[in-house]
């Protein structure tokens, strides 16, 4: 059994909580620049800052600066409004929305009025909202959308303890900072002061990919350490003077919050996106700092490199990637020879520095998490100039429990890291990751028993694999629910392969089978925006349906089949011939949210998918 550990270096008193920052900052530094937001300008209000309801704007700005003074004052002000409202210590208040400005005000006046906040999906089903909503007994929420509100009503005679259902645009909480007007500045501070540490902050649910959401019950303190000693203790690069972030996965995962507490915690401009605007908004919002997904950076360079084909430059790009790659593994090396350094250097005015352009020019460090990074993306990206860092974590660790470093020597590609300050990792006999320290929770609401299973002797079980090398850096290497055995006898673990078929430009989703079964095999669905461009540049047509691509028609594509052909190939020169995938079948239709294949941070619902698709497997058997 293999154990390391990193001790403590950010640490507060028990009286604190997560309400101290903005109003800490707002006393100090009023005029600080803590968000940026868009807000549109009211017309005729000339140049300027100008009141606009409940919030500020700058007239004109794309992004408009919000003040350290200016945040505080309407956490404030709507905390007021929740406390007129009814809202007690303790109470839980959910939030449906997509990520927003609105979404992170809320967030912090749900703190200062001593309630607990319980994030909600905006995609989710009235079902799910049901349980959520049940299960914590929230005793308000706040959504977003009429879908929204429509989800909560189908579901409301279900929910007694359910009082209060309001919106979170710009008049809904104009009216509940009026409901609070007489509510003193005095009591709002003895509420938001005998919040605790130790307290309950939120209970975020779990995505469920192997059954029903649990509400895992995180404090104050979790994501105060967590915060802290992630950011100010392991990756303080991405601090400091104009660092900033764009926030555009959801806040309703912890991953995301725990960014948005990060910035507010310790100085970086926080601005909030959404996946669909992206490539918009990291041009105008130009961050400094980003959080994706994994799917995030291959469609970056899939786009990079497909437009560089469409343009006739395929070749250029393709020498250009690898020179990027060859320059990051020289620098793992410590030592870039004089030819691949004056390469890289006439690469960078080519090709690299208008890719920077993309992602708006001033980005220089991102975090990559939710699955395995690809490991020659991570090299082409720093070659680029984007140091990507991995890190590991769950709901139940507050995030990251460990991850890798920016600085020099810090970031071992391949791995998930060492253990951020106050946590420690150990590898069990049977290969399970175990954590324990300052981000782990503290059990699952309502359920003692599932938390009483969750520990092993105050170790708490990730339920993923993995190994630790003679540093302490830690390598993923599956999930324990996901080992398949073949009938052989074989163990495979099927995220390594299907990670790296996901990185191939015209795979979307790559799902690995083979429990029971003489040999493993694999259901790809395809890639409907990379596709039509693949197919124009090779002068092949693009079939087309009314409601888009003909995906039926283009898996039969030969030279579709034969890309798809030299992926698997190369996926399986990773693996022993027994692990290595025999067929493959293309569904004719992608995996989706909406039906429940993927959850709201794209992870696959393997045991949903191996249902839908049962024929289609048992196809690969026949």
């Amino acid at each position: 059994m293999r154990e390391t550990d990193v001790p403590v270096r950010e640490r507060f008193p028990e009286t604190a909580n997560l309400t101290d920052a903005p109003f800490t900052r707002a006393a100090r530094t009023p005029t600080a620049i803590v968000a940026r937001r868009r807000v549109p300008a009211p017309p005729g209000s000339g140049d300027g800052a100008r009141s606009v309801g409940v919030f500020s704007a700058v007239d004109g700005d794309a992004w408009s600066a919000v003040t350290a003074g200016e945040f505080a004052a309407e956490v404030a002000r709507l905390a007021k409004g929740l406390m007129a409202m009814g809202v007690e210590p303790g109470d839980r208040i959910a939030l449906m929305s997509r990520t927003r400005y609105e979404w992170t005000v809320l967030d912090y006046a749900i703190w200062a009025a001593g309630g607990v906040t319980v994030p909600v999906y905006e995609t989710s089903s009235a079902e799910q909202v049901a349980w959520i909503l049940g299960d914590s007994g929230a005793r308000g929420i706040f959504v977003e959308t009429a879908e929204n509100r429509a989800a909560v009503a189908s579901v409301r005679g279900r929910l007694p303890e359910l009082a209060q259902v309001s919106g979170l645009e710009r008049d809904d909480l104009d009216r509940l900072a009026a409901w609070g007007a007489a509510v003193s500045d005095e009591e709002l501070t003895a509420r938001r002061r005998s919040r605790r540490a130790s307290d309950p902050a939120t209970i975020v649910y779990t995505s469920g990919t192997t059954g029903r959401p649990r509400g895992c019950e995180l404090t104050h303190a979790n994501f105060l350490a967590t915060a802290r000693n992630v950011v100010l203790a392991g990756v303080p690069e991405i601090t400091g003077d104009g660092a900033s972030t764009l926030l555009f996965l959801p806040l309703a995962h912890v991953f995301a919050r725990l960014v948005q507490v990060g910035c507010v915690e310790c100085g970086m401009v926080l601005g909030h996106g959404t996946p669909g605007t992206l490539q918009d908004d990291l041009g105008t919002f130009r961050p400094t700092f980003l959080l994706a997904v994994p799917r995030v950076f291959e469609k970056v360079y899939n786009g990079a490199a497909q437009r560089a084909e469409a343009d006739g430059k395929g070749r250029i790009f393709q020498t250009a990637a690898d020179t990027a790659v060859a320059y990051s593994r020289a620098l793992d090396a410590g030592r870039v020879p004089l030819a691949l350094r004056a390469r890289h250097r006439a690469f960078d005015a080519l090709v690299y520095r208008k890719l920077r352009a993309a992602m708006g020019g001033r980005l220089r460090y991102a975090m990559s998490g939710g699955a395995a990074l690809n490991e020659r993306l991570g090299h082409f990206f720093r070659g680029v100039g984007v140091s990507i860092i991995e890190g590991y974590g769950l709901t139940e660790t507050t995030a990251p429990i460990v991850g890798n470093r920016f600085a020099p020597g810090g970031n071992r590609i391949g791995t998930v890291g060492r253990p951020f300050p106050g946590t420690a990792v150990r590898i069990a006999e049977d290969g399970e990751i175990q954590a324990r320290g300052v981000s782990v929770f503290r059990g699952y609401w309502n359920d003692p028993e599932a938390t009483a299973r969750a520990f092993d002797g105050g170790w708490f079980r990730t339920g993923d694999l993995g190994e630790l090398d003679a540093d302490g850096y830690l390598k993923i290497t599956g999930r324990k629910k996901d080992i398949l055995v073949t009938t052989g006898g074989k163990n495979v673990a099927p995220g390594p392969l299907e990670d790296l078929l996901r990185a191939h430009p015209l795979i979307d989703q790559a799902v690995v089978v083979g429990d029971g079964r003489k040999y493993v095999a694999a259901l790809l669905t395809l890639d409907e925006e990379a596709l039509p461009t693949w197919l124009s540049t090779r002068g092949l047509p693009v079939p087309r349906l009314a409601g888009g691509l003909d995906l039926a028609a283009v898996r039969d594509v030969p030279e579709v089949r034969a890309a798809l052909d030299a992926a698997v190939a190369e996926a399986n020169r990773t693996v022993s011939h027994a692990e290595a995938i025999k067929k493959y079948r293309v569904l004719d239709r992608p995996l989706t949210e909406a039906e429940g294949h993927l959850t709201p941070s794209l992870k696959v619902r393997r045991h949903i998918v191996t249902k839908d698709f049962a024929a289609d497997i048992e196809a690969l058997y026949a």
